[in-house]
């Protein structure tokens, strides 16, 4: 009997990952410098109001 595993990531860590994907994508910035940009890019994005976005 075969057990199948997942690992559970939370909706923000694949909101960075994202994020991350489309600056190393669009970028020469490195996975690691992405990765701490798109944490400061979602909470900048996250303080603005809804009715603004």
């Amino acid at each position: 009997m075969a057990v199948a595993t997942s690992t559970y990531v939370s909706l923000y860590d694949q909101r960075v990952a994202l994020v991350a994907h489309a600056l190393t994508q669009n970028s020469k910035i490195d996975e690691k410098a992405a990765t701490d940009l798109a944490v400061h890019v979602l909470n900048a994005l996250d303080h603005i109001p809804e009715k603004v976005r």
